[in-house]
């Protein structure tokens, strides 16, 4: 416990220090007062005294410290456990703190970022240890329903209904090497229980946080995160204004036939989709998972800067989409519209994956969620499509009438070789059935599927529409 930080160090280690060493410009909000019946509500002998004891042990009268700083410029809500506080447990006092936080970033519209290392609820205290979970539970429901960020930073260890509801509950959940992360602590877990699967590597491979950071990059990562997640280095979210489709990195001519486009969308050359936002965004930063248990690294997501605001992300790179790429898909667009910033969207699959563990994984229940919140979302969409835009897989990532596409791409019903085997055709006829499908760029435009073709940056004239509504 000697290597621990405490909550205070915990603090002064993500906002910095004054020369006297005291946390910068952390203000602490005063503790709610109450009145508690001696040994507490189940009046569990030696309680009082074990107080004390954490008291004089760490200069704390509770678990948690709950104040106001900047951190990267923003100014938030901090809340920060103090583990060497009976294990930094929830007990009844706890949840008066944490519900006096959560309600002060609401009346200062202020995002939340919790510095968690708990080992669950209070035993001294009982259910009504317990209870303080609901608590917790709907002060964040609350400040999600606001648009406010919350972040958690999970510190070793976070366990218990601490990591199931400030931790796993957070919009975006950073975790520290090492850290033991899990619903079960470690005294109550199976005697033969993996250790690994309660490390922060592990919940990361598993998409249940987005991202392990070193406590040297804790204070630059968050203050991105920050800027990010509250519109841009202004700060504030532009919820009218759609995001502008990134200008074509590949082939700037339209492919001449059906089948030329669907060859120029499958060259290996052609630009994928993190070439265009790191062309697209000067910072971003990813999201994993889709708090499922599952990953696709075929799906990218996350927040990035595009001239100093904030725009979402979800991105195709290329390969068939797994089940857990369409639910962080989903899950990215849902809390880019809580938070009121545009999102960017880029097709480029040959269809949704379709093999047995993909029907397991629930892949017509992932699509028809993509295809929900695409179709709810009251910030703007605006899709290119940068490649093979393969069906329905392709389809629930692309906004509707707000979709463009690049010289190099297509899109289609399906792929031309599965049209011609449902059809009947000889597979001779693949490349006839390709133009039969109109799938070229030109053929969406005039079809109505697409709003546009994008020109390569400082191109003009490339039939580019720059009308309000779907061009026919």
């Amino acid at each position: 416990m000697a290597d621990r930080p405490s909550a205070r160090e915990a603090v002064a280690a993500l906002i910095g220090t004054t020369t006297g060493g005291a946390p910068g410009s952390f203000t602490e909000l005063p503790p709610p007062k109450h009145s508690a019946a001696p040994d507490g509500p189940l009046a569990w002998q030696g309680y009082d005294a074990a107080r004390a004891r954490a008291t004089a042990r760490t200069g704390e009268d509770e678990s948690v410290v709950c104040g106001t700083a900047r951190v990267g410029g923003t100014e938030v809500v901090l809340i920060s456990f103090e583990f060497g506080f009976l294990g930094g447990s929830l007990g009844e006092r706890t949840g008066d703190r944490l519900e006096a936080a959560y309600r002060h970033a609401r009346e200062r519209r202020l995002p939340v970022v919790s510095l968690i290392a708990t080992g669950g609820s209070r035993m001294q205290e009982g259910m009504r240890a317990l209870l303080q979970l609901q608590r917790v539970a709907r002060q964040s429901a609350l400040t999600r329903e606001a648009g406010l960020p919350r972040i958690a930073v999970v510190r070793d260890p976070t366990t218990g209904g601490g990591w199931a509801t400030l931790g796993a509950g957070a919009d975006v959940i950073l975790a520290l090497p090492g850290a033991q992360i899990g619903f079960a602590g470690s005294r109550v877990r199976p005697p033969d229980a993996d250790p690994y699967a309660y490390t922060a590597e592990a919940q990361l491979t598993a998409g249940h946080i987005d991202a392990v950071v070193r406590p040297e990059e804790l204070r630059e990562t968050v203050g991105r995160w920050l800027t990010l997640l509250t519109g841009g280095v202004s700060g504030t979210a532009t919820t009218g204004t759609p995001a502008e489709p990134p200008a074509a990195l590949g082939r700037t001519g339209p492919p001449a036939t059906g089948w030329d486009a669907v060859t120029l969308a499958r060259d290996p050359r052609r630009p994928r989709a993190e070439a265009y936002l790191d062309a697209y965004f000067t910072v971003r930063e990813d999201v994993n998972g889709d708090r499922c248990g599952g990953t696709d690294p075929g799906t990218l997501c996350g927040f990035g800067l595009r001239d100093g605001r904030a725009v979402a992300y979800a991105a195709q790179c290329g390969t068939a989409t797994l089940p857990a790429g369409y639910r962080t898909a989903a899950r990215l667009i849902r809390l880019a519209d809580r938070l009121g910033l545009p999102v960017l969207t880029l097709v480029d699959t040959p269809g949704a994956a379709n093999d047995a563990e993909a029907e397991r994984s629930g892949a017509g229940a992932a699509i028809a969620d993509l295809f929900a919140a695409v179709a709810t979302a009251r910030v703007p969409v605006t899709t290119l499509v940068i490649g093979e835009g393969g069906s329905g897989g392709a389809l629930a990532l692309a906004a509707p009438g707000n979709t463009w596409a690049t010289p190099d791409s297509y899109f289609s019903v399906i792929a031309p070789e599965l049209a011609t085997a449902i059809l009947k055709r000889p597979p001779g006829e693949v490349r006839a059935t390709a133009g039969h499908l109109k799938v070229r760029p030109q053929d969406l435009l005039s079809l109505g599927v697409i709003r546009g073709i994008v020109p390569p940056a400082g191109a003009t004239g490339t039939g580019v529409d720059d009308g309000d509504e779907p061009r026919g």
